[in-house]
């Protein structure tokens, strides 16, 4: 595994991509993230299973839909 993973900090945590090799190797579905958090000085780790295809696809139409309102929006700093 040569490529470097970079969390993504979040409200709560911080957010990895797991890889396919170790997604094979832990046994869970590739296209999973991590959730990292501090506990009592550690860091522990949950797995998050991919979003299901349906949910992506009403997420990718909702941002069509509103596209035109996200954009005048972004315009005016809203």
């Amino acid at each position: 595994m040569s490529a470097v993973l970079i969390p993504k900090k979040t409200e709560r945590g911080w957010v990895i991509d797991i890889p396919s090799e170790m997604a094979q190797a832990l046994g869970v579905a590739e296209g999973a993230v991590a959730l990292l958090y501090a506990d009592d000085g550690i860091i522990k780790a949950e797995v998050l299973p991919p979003p299901p295809p349906d949910l992506i696809a009403s997420v990718l139409e909702g941002c069509d839909e509103f596209d035109e309102a996200f954009r005048e929006m972004k315009r005016r700093g809203d």
